[in-house]
């Protein structure tokens, strides 16, 4: 039947069962492994035992390690008396706009504790570099690092500072230092939101005390006529003053907007546009009056007016930043102060030898099948058969 139907169709091919040999002789190579393993299976288990406890003996030569733990919580931007003293004064808003968007400092404070001047003063502080037997304070900067570990919470926003030493003692006093010396740094530059707004503000009261003075000494030096004092410019230049102040709130808001966005951005074309419009109010009032003593007595009365003026809005917003700063006076509220800890932390002796066995069982293994492969290899070649029969030939001889 089967020759009937072969000679019916002339395409038909036989099936091939190359792919069961080579299934065959995978299973046989796996069996001749095994079987190598097994025909020396006290050296399988006895090497990796005698190399984890080699290894387990060797870590009491390494000097243990003590871990310290200390957490704390950054200061939070403060807000609520800034931006509501801001939205009231209206054309001040400019003045804090740029400011209150300020982000969280924790990342900051972060690398603050990780930055050079931060480890050099613990290096000093704990005498490192005879610590660590470092000849270069690089060197002894990058045993530092390698022994402490700054991390920052991503959900609960905690700063977590742990170091390593090889005293309990010393482990708690670095971890402890790292917060004095968060402090310390962080005290004398203006990171918080509340302390750059007190820097900001403090910068321009001065300079605006300055011209104040200088003002009112040459609205002394103007005679008053009769011509001033029908004049009455006390409402003049009180309304001059005020909006001369929103003219130059209105350029340092533009100032701020350009250092974050393009000059084709909405808000810089809507803010000169407003400032374009003041100056051209501005300009009509400076030119109302013309002639004489009278003249030039307005005209200083209204330049010491703007820069009282002037003078008391700024001074509003230092005592205000003053007061929000002076809430943030503590600045790093720590949760937990490290303390001495109780048991080492390193070195993990099971595990080291758990990974001493680990590693001499594998090599072991692989060594143990390289052999037997090549000895099957060699084995099998006819030329090698031909060279051990030529030698044996050599050696009767």
């Amino acid at each position: 039947m089967s020759d009937t139907l072969a000679s019916a169709n002339p395409d038909h091919v036989e099936p091939s069962f190359s792919g069961r040999d080579a299934v065959a002789d995978d299973r046989a190579v796996l069996l001749e492994y095994a079987t190598a393993l097994a025909q020396r299976w006290r050296l399988v288990l006895s090497l990796p035992i005698a190399a984890a406890l080699v290894a387990f003996a060797c870590t009491f030569l390494i000097p243990r390690t003590y871990t310290a733990r200390t957490t704390l919580i950054p200061p939070q931007p403060q807000q609520g008396a800034a931006a509501s003293a801001l939205a009231s004064l209206g054309a001040l808003t400019g003045l804090g706009g740029g400011l209150t968007g300020f982000k969280t400092t924790a990342d900051q404070f972060v690398s603050l504790m990780q930055s050079v001047q931060a480890q050099d003063h613990l290096i000093d502080r704990f005498k490192l570099m005879d610590v660590y037997e470092a000849d270069y304070r690089e060197q002894a900067r990058r045993k530092l690092g390698r022994d402490t570990r700054i991390t920052l919470g991503k959900k609960d926003g905690f700063i977590t500072v742990e170091t390593d030493a090889e005293t309990p003692r010393m482990a708690a006093d670095m971890a402890n230092e790292y917060v004095e010396e968060l402090r310390r740094l962080a005290s004398g530059l203006a990171l918080t939101e509340a302390k750059q707004r007190r820097v900001f503000f403090e910068g321009e009261l001065q300079k605006t005390r300055v011209l104040l003075t200088q003002a009112q000494a040459r609205l002394q030096q103007s005679g008053v006529g009769a011509g001033a004092i029908k004049a009455e410019p006390r409402a003049a230049a009180e309304g001059y003053a005020s909006l001369r102040a929103s003219a130059t709130a209105a350029e340092v808001r533009l100032q701020t907007l350009r250092r974050s966005l393009a000059e084709s951005a909405p808000e810089v074309q809507q803010q000169r546009a407003m400032l374009d419009a003041l100056r051209v109010e501005l300009a009509k009032v400076e030119q109302t009056d013309k002639g004489g003593a009278d003249v030039d007595y307005i005209g200083r009365y209204r330049e010491f007016k703007y820069q009282e003026t002037l003078f008391d809005l700024l001074a509003k917003q230092y005592e205000l930043a003053r007061i929000d700063e002076s809430r943030e006076h503590a600045l790093v509220q720590v949760i937990d102060v490290a303390t001495a800890p109780e048991r080492p932390s390193g070195p993990r002796r099971i595990l080291i030898a758990a990974g001493a066995a680990a590693a001499t069982l594998l090599a072991l293994c692989f060594w143990l099948l390289l052999v037997g492969s090549w000895r099957q290899m060699t084995s099998d070649d006819p030329r090698v058969v031909q060279a051990a029969r030529l030698r044996a030939a050599l050696r009767d001889r």
